[in-house]
């Protein structure tokens, strides 16, 4: 099944009009019933604002109707790459209907802050890997090495960098699932 197809058969789900989820999304009721009707592609952003919309992550849209199992091997992970920031993750879920969703991170310390707020509340909590990671929130900056971990409330995120001049890998788990 392709996005635009999953993006209709959601908002039928949810007994939703395209005008409704356009409004919801930000976007066109026109552009919207082009995107399921597959004669436009979404960008990243809208994609995300419509799942938001369709209270969805964006990897329901994304992912593959195979076999929900509950181990998902190494080579089988489904990788995202952010096109402005060129951060890589790595889904370590199986599938993306759950309440939690659970991701490897990497990031180089060129790409700058790869925080992005979000529009509905979250928890999260990092486990740096490898490198070093500066995580800012509202009230203090922390500087995080490998082993060390943060938990905060989504909502408070301003940014996420990594610092020195190696890559940073790091393991996130967040609530409610936001890609």
């Amino acid at each position: 099944m392709v996005i635009g197809e999953r993006i209709r058969r959601r908002r039928t789900e949810l007994h939703m009009s395209l005008r409704e989820v356009a409004e919801k999304a930000g976007v066109t009721a026109s552009f919207l019933s082009q995107i399921e009707r597959e004669l436009a592609d979404p960008s990243i952003k809208s994609l995300r604002r419509i799942a938001e919309a369709l209270e969805v992550p964006v990897f329901y849209f994304l992912s593959d109707e195979q076999e929900h199992r509950p181990v998902v091997r190494r080579h089988e992970r489904k990788k995202l790459t952010l096109p402005r920031s060129q951060v890589t993750y790595e889904l370590l879920t199986p599938d993306l209907n759950r309440k939690m969703e659970m991701f490897i991170g990497r990031i180089h310390p060129s790409q700058g802050n790869i925080a992005h707020p979000m529009s509905h509340s979250t928890e999260e909590c990092l486990l740096v890997l490898e490198g070093r990671l500066r995580v800012e929130l509202a009230d203090s900056a922390y500087e995080l090495e490998p082993g060390d971990s943060i938990y905060f409330d989504g909502s408070q995120l301003q940014s996420i960098c990594a610092l020195g001049d190696e890559e940073a890998v790091f393991i996130s788990a967040i609530t409610p699932a936001v890609f």
